[in-house]
């Protein structure tokens, strides 16, 4: 009989390391990229050596980080990535800057030559990409003050990695081997790729996923997708940069598309699949033998650069007013070595800057840290992060059973609370969602069944009974997450009848383009009884008031729907706004002579 092919045979181990290992490591409360981690070293060289070759695996499996940032990417919309700007290039340049600056000191006190302290503080300062986002995501901490200025930095050390690979030739000894292509042609053809990658999100991907879209083969979007992701990330290779960087641009310059939820659809399994592949090939590429041959030397480096940017990234979460129950979380997700320290140290080797017995160090270093990380954010979760919750009560209950209800409010702060309570009054059972533990905590002894969830995640809307709902209330304070949960909703539960929550104008737009009729501004009725208490008290009758300001009221919503369909043409709408106030200024007038005509003439 045949052997099998060598690729069925490791994908059979990989599988089954991983349903072995990683339910085993959640079970005992560890997470399950720790269970990945062992998972590879138990398969790896120093292991049961069923899989000899990582690096080809390790290669392979970046391609899982590529998918990540590419999602991750979808979610941000350029302007929003835009106002991004200060906290990536601001806070993300003062942690590379500040770590690498900090070892690159200790590292020559300590009698290590220049060069190799320079490259090896590069290197040390960034952090792993892949198990940060993960953990974030997992603890739904994205849209925290910690979850966006950690996603920041590490977007920054993903452009930071471009100049650093940029420097390690010239730091090093020159060969025959060395790439000598004219640094100028290098940033012309960066620009080049750049270029085209931005102009062709622009002006060719959108209407090639119209195209597939339209043969309603979902195989082949899905194939689409996919190519779309590896041909960037072929592209940015082919120049020297970040194949993840290259994908996160794609997904941002997609963020705007019709097709975005089903771009995050298709890719989202396999994303999963790869990412755990590559945290089992970190754990396969964990060298017990440089930790076996240096254990003292091993320890001493894996202990002084997570010591040293410990120190140095809590002090930037105190400088940046961080909350200090994020502060912990926040600092040990970027303490850890990253996936690019790997290139980065390989890179070195190769333009004969670091030598290969202290490569091989520097990559088992930062191995360990990312299998240190998250052991130490267990212990943090235990230990340490109670303290800051003590005196509280217990932890909010989670939803995990179908519920039945014909109303489901998303978001129970001060604008769903009063939604709720007017609608418990009259006796309906409401389902809520909201994400704040301590708001949770508050409102509990109200009698409120209130669920902590996320209702931008598509398992919790389904679980919170949308499929049987009658109406979704989306009462989420934040405009971008107030907006996702209508678009799933839309998408997957179109029967459902959506009452939303407008903060401002352009949020009221944004909601009307989505089909949703039923907005509310939340600062309009408000607004307007306060204008009538200001008539009243410069002397106009109540009743007078009241009619006043229901003409102005029925006035300016009327003129909002005639400015909706242009209100992405700016100049255009502005004239229709400014048309709108004279009208209404020159009925009032008329009204006013008519009701001093009128005055005059019963006077007489």
């Amino acid at each position: 009989m045949d052997h099998a092919p060598t690729w069925l045979v490791n994908s059979f181990i990989y599988l089954s390391a991983a349903v072995v290992v990683v339910p085993l490591s959640r079970a005992l409360g560890l997470g399950a990229i720790i269970g990945y981690l062992v998972a590879g070293m138990a398969i790896g060289p120093w292991g049961l050596a069923l899989v000899p070759n990582v690096q080809d695996v390790l290669h392979f499996a970046e391609f899982g980080v590529v998918l990540m940032l590419f999602l991750v990417g979808l979610e941000l919309e350029p302007k929003r990535l835009w106002s991004l700007r200060r906290p990536i290039f601001g806070g993300g340049s003062a942690q590379v800057l500040a770590c690498a600056l900090a070892i690159f000191g200790v590292a020559l006190a300590c009698g290590v030559g220049w060069r190799i302290a320079l490259v090896a503080a590069l290197g040390l300062s960034l952090s792993s990409t892949a198990i940060a986002l993960q953990v974030l995501a997992e603890r739904n901490l994205m849209g925290t003050r910690s979850g966006q200025a950690g996603f920041s930095i590490l977007l920054f050390q993903d452009v930071a990695a471009i100049p650093i690979l940029a420097l390690l030739p010239v730091l090093g000894v020159a060969t025959a081997d060395v790439d000598s292509t004219h640094p100028a042609l290098e940033a012309a053809k960066t620009v080049a790729v750049i270029a085209g990658i931005v102009l062709g999100g622009r002006l060719l991907v959108r209407p090639l996923l119209r195209w597939i879209a339209r043969s309603r083969t979902p195989e082949i979007f899905t194939a689409t997708a996919l190519l779309l992701v590896v041909g960037i990330a072929f592209l940015m290779h082919q120049v020297g940069l970040s194949m993840a960087l290259g994908a996160f641009l794609a997904g941002v310059l997609l963020a705007e598309s019709e097709y975005r939820r089903e771009l995050e659809t298709d890719i989202e399994p396999f994303k999963g699949l790869l990412l755990g592949l590559f945290f089992i090939a970190v754990g396969m590429s964990i060298d017990f033998g440089v930790l076996i041959k240096s254990p003292g030397t091993m320890a001493l480096i894996v202990l002084g650069f997570l010591t040293l940017k410990l120190v140095v990234i809590y002090a930037l979460a105190t400088a940046m007013r961080m909350p200090i129950q994020e502060r912990p979380v926040f600092t040990l997700l970027l303490a850890q070595g990253g996936e690019f320290a790997f290139v980065v140290f390989q890179a070195g080797t190769s333009a004969r800057v670091l030598p290969a017995d202290m490569a091989s160090l520097l990559t088992g270093a930062v191995a360990l840290s990312m299998l240190l990380s998250p052991l130490l954010l267990v212990l943090v979760d235990r230990y340490l992060l109670p303290r800051f919750n003590r005196g509280t009560a217990a932890q909010p209950a989670t939803i995990s059973e179908p519920q039945e209800a014909p109303v489901i409010i998303a978001g129970f702060g001060r604008y769903g609370q009063i939604v709720g309570r007017a609608l418990f009054a009259q006796g309906l059972q409401c389902t809520v969602l909201e994400h704040d533990a301590d708001l949770i905590e508050a409102i509990r002894p109200l009698g409120f069944r209130v669920f902590y969830g996320d209702a931008t995640r598509l398992d919790v809307l389904r679980v919170a009974g949308a499929a049987h709902a009658r109406v979704l209330v989306v009462a989420v304070d934040d405009k971008e997450q107030n907006l996702r949960v209508v678009d799933l909703a839309r998408e997957h539960f179109p029967h459902l009848q959506i009452v939303a929550r407008a903060r401002d104008v352009p949020h009221w737009n944004a909601l009307r383009e989505r089909g949703v009729h039923r907005v509310e501004r939340e600062l309009f009725e408000s607004s307007l009884r306060s204008a009538r208490s200001v008539l009243e008290v410069l002397g106009l009758p109540p009743h007078e008031a009241r009619h006043e300001l229901m003409r102005f009221r029925r006035h300016n919503l009327a003129l909002f729907e005639r400015m909706h369909p242009h209100f992405k043409d700016r100049a255009t709408a502005l004239a229709l706004a400014r048309q709108g106030r004279q009208e209404l200024e020159q009925q009032l007038a008329r009204e006013r002579e008519e009701r001093n005509d009128q005055r005059s003439r019963w006077g007489d």
